[in-house]
């Protein structure tokens, strides 16, 4: 490790520490790491939160016996639309299960499952998390199992303005989106 000199570079070389870290790290962990003395250390955390009071998105917080660089209240809104969960590209399977709903909708999870083979838990979850698919009803039949439909979104994320505009399937023809523009 190169030589850390004077409490400006130590200052920047907590900063350092303080971003990757992912917890709270305490005035020993720093000291012993960046071989200081904890009133060096003391030092240079003054001059950090004094740094980043002068205009940073961050703010240097003393939370746990530890110090943590977090978000200012103030910018909480942009970060957390930042964080907002990430469009992912559907599964092969997810996307064969909405497929089904789609063109065969009300739909029962068995139903569903009868036609592919396999369970389909995972991709009905999957897919209703990201307002895709809903439940539309239950069935009459002993145990009332969940009826699965698609949902404003799914004609939204697929361009579509009615179900009436998915592409026609040939008879014993397995439904299929990617056609669609999954």
């Amino acid at each position: 490790m190169e030589a850390v000199k004077g409490v400006s570079d130590l200052s920047r070389a907590v900063e350092a520490i303080l971003f990757v870290a992912d917890a709270p790290v305490g005035l020993r962990e720093l000291s012993q790491c960046l071989e200081a003395r904890e009133g060096e250390i003391e030092q240079a955390l003054a001059e950090l939160g004094a740094r980043l009071n002068e205009g940073s998105g961050l703010q240097l917080v003393r939370i746990a016996g530890g110090y943590q660089l977090c978000t200012r209240p103030e910018w909480a809104e942009a970060v957390a639309r930042y964080l907002k969960p990430q469009r992912r590209r559907l599964t092969r399977s997810a996307l064969e299960v909405l497929a089904i709903v789609a063109y065969r909708q009300p739909i029962t999870t068995q139903e569903i499952e009868e036609i592919r083979g396999v369970q389909s838990d995972h991709s009905l979850r999957a897919l209703a998390e990201r307002g895709l698919i809903a439940e539309v009803g239950r069935k009459q039949t002993p145990g009332r199992p969940i009826l699965w439909g698609t949902t404003e979104e799914f004609l939204h994320q697929f361009g579509l303005n009615s179900l009436d505009e998915l592409p026609p399937l040939d008879e014993g023809e397995e439904p299929k989106l990617e056609e669609v523009g999954a």
